[in-house]
Parts: C-alpha cells; sequence; structure tokens
C-alpha cells in the first residue's frame, strides 16, 4: 500500500518533518504559492493532506482541485482562510492548534493594556531622544488596578485573560454569545450585554473569531458608545474592528488609543494612519510568538496530520462532523 502523500507549507522543524517522511510522502510547496499552480492536475488528485499556514486559502475551487484532499492541518488556532462548509461537504477535515497559544495570546494582550495605559512606547523615546534630559519628566499616565476590562468574547484566550487581570485587581466584564457561567460562579467575569459592555469598559479586549457575522463587527457605533478615556486593544483577528472607523475614533479623541496586534491588511504597510498616531501600540500579529508556543502549535499540527490521514482522530477538529461521518461509513 502506498503511502499517503501531502503538501509541506508550514515550517516544520527537522525532527517533525522526520516523523511525517516515515509515514507520508511529501511535497514542498513554499509558504504564500499556488497550491494549484505549483502542482499540476495529476499531482493534485493525489494529495491527501496539506499542513499550511494562515497564507494558503482553500475556496471551493481549490478544494475541487484537491478531490482526494482529506484533511487541511492549519498551522494556528484561526482558520478564516478556510470554507469550512465546503470542506465539509467535501469530507476534508479542517484541524487547527488551540489551546496552546492561549497563554502566550492573553500574554501579549495584558503587555498591550500595560503599554497604552502607561504609555510605555513613547516613554521609551523620550529618554532614547534626550527629551527627559532636556525638558524633564514625561506627561502622567493611567493606573490598571481597579479599572474595568471588557472582553468581547470568552472563549480560551478571553479566560486567560480575564483570569490574568484579577491579579491586578481589575473588575472584568464580558458578552459572549454563549454565557460562560462557569466564570461567572468562579468571580472571574460578570455578564453584560453587548451594549453595556463597550460603555462600561475602560479597556476593551476583542477576542472573537474572524467570520462574516463578525467582519467590522466593531466600529463607529461601539467606538461612540465608549467612553472617551477607554483603550481598545485587538488580539483576535484585524477585519473584526473597522480599521477606517477606528482611526476616526482614534484622531477625534472618541476614544483614547489603542493596541493592536493585528489589522485588516497584513503585514501593515508604514503608510498607514494607525503608524503615525501616537497613542497606538502596534504588533506584528505576534500574540503566539514565542519560542515555546509555536513549537507547542506545530506539534499539534503535525500531529493532526498525521492522525487524520492514518484514519485516527486528530486532537484538534473544526469541523468534526467529518470525522463522525466517516467512522459510521467505517463501521457500516
Amino acid at each position: 500500500m502506498s503511502q499517503p502523500r501531502v503538501i509541506i507549507t508550514a515550517p516544520v522543524p527537522a525532527d517533525l518533518r522526520e516523523q511525517i517522511a516515515a509515514r507520508c510522502e511529501i511535497i514542498d510547496v513554499p509558504a504564500g504559492n499556488s497550491l494549484v499552480e505549483a502542482l499540476d492536475k495529476e499531482q493534485r488528485a493525489t494529495i491527501d493532506g496539506i499542513i499550511c499556514t494562515m497564507r494558503s486559502k482553500f475556496d471551493e475551487s481549490i478544494l475541487d482541485a484537491f478531490p482526494r484532499l482529506r484533511v487541511v492541518s492549519n498551522f494556528a488556532v484561526g482558520y478564516d482562510n478556510v470554507n469550512v462548509p465546503a470542506a465539509t461537504a467535501r469530507d476534508v477535515l479542517v484541524c487547527n492548534t488551540p489551546k496552546v497559544l492561549d497563554g502566550a495570546v492573553a500574554d501579549l494582550t495584558f503587555g498591550l493594556l500595560i503599554c497604552v495605559a502607561r504609555n510605555m512606547i513613547n516613554g521609551d523615546a523620550h529618554v532614547r531622544n534626550g527629551t527627559w534630559a532636556s525638558k524633564g519628566a514625561p506627561a502622567l499616565t493611567h493606573d490598571i488596578r481597579g479599572k474595568t476590562l471588557g472582553l468581547l468574547g470568552m472563549g480560551r484566550i478571553g479566560r486567560v485573560v480575564a483570569e490574568t487581570a484579577k491579579a491586578f485587581n481589575m473588575k472584568v466584564i464580558y458578552h459572549n454569545r454563549t454565557r460562560n457561567t462557569e466564570a461567572e460562579a468562579a468571580g472571574i467575569a460578570e455578564y453584560r450585554d453587548r451594549d453595556a459592555l463597550f460603555a462600561e469598559s475602560d479597556f476593551l479586549s476583542v477576542h472573537i473569531p474572524l467570520n462574516p457575522e463578525t467582519r467590522h463587527s466593531v466600529g463607529a457605533k461601539e467606538f461612540a458608545a465608549m467612553k472617551p478615556t477607554a483603550y481598545l486593544l485587538n488580539t483576535a483577528r484585524g477585519p473584526v474592528v473597522d480599521e477606517a472607523a477606528l482611526i476616526e475614533a482614534l484622531k477625534n479623541g472618541q476614544i483614547a488609543g489603542a493596541g493592536l496586534d493585528v489589522m485588516e491588511q497584513e503585514p501593515l504597510p508604514a503608510s498607514s494612519p494607525l503608524c503615525e498616531l501616537p497613542n497606538v501600540v502596534l504588533q506584528a500579529h505576534v500574540g503566539s510568538g514565542t519560542v515555546e508556543t509555536r513549537r507547542a502549535m506545530i506539534d499539534l499540527a503535525v500531529r493532526n496530520l498525521l492522525d487524520a490521514v492514518s484514519d485516527t482522530r486528530p486532537q484538534a477538529m473544526v469541523n468534526p462532523e467529518v470525522w463522525t461521518a466517516r467512522s459510521e461509513t467505517t463501521n457500516a
């Protein structure tokens, strides 16, 4: 029996690549290259699995170009690069890497919170450019202790952010499609309706996935509801926030500032108005960007791939109904 044939577009460490090579035939396609253009029709018809980053897109036409495909294993917790309903209809498992990056993303969220509240980026420049020596201490900043942190989304990452905030004596409120009664019972966070969340928060942190319903769901209406002293934090997905509306809110003082790890266009061009605003702290989509977390993510992505092509239940599936249907067919 021939080995499964898989495409690798993600950066895979040598030891994990050896594990894949021991059980599969590997075809390398550099990240960002078109999978359809990289392989001819005959080659595409032999592909069982793909391990990839968010840069690889899978719409209906691309999924149809790989008729034997069994799994798309994302090296990411997000999966908005894949048309999941289309994949499900074609019996393609979509896997991701949840849980292993929760702490790292939560840490960066809180790092952004502290940076914007204490104006640390401008404070660093104040020292480096000699302003401290020539003009004295910078302007006063703001405490975070005793302030209210609002979480739009209370999934795994939101829960870790909430637990971290309690260590800073912050009041935590949240809005989620489904109430997290466990977190409420534990005293970690209090539920608010969506409008109240934006109105009450001193820091509003976004932790919702990107989908057609959430795209630009944080926009002018939400910024108008926020306090002029409040800050927006986004470590989820850039297009969840209407960036043009955010820029206007930052320019006209509707909100005090923002800390962003994600943007609508990535990489963010230096010409973006966001790069010119002194009340914004920017990061390069590095929420999971630690050595330890990235290793754990690629470990899981590789395990998901190998399990799926060997008829073993993967640990993390976005559309587990595909696996259930396969199992029922096999056992029939």
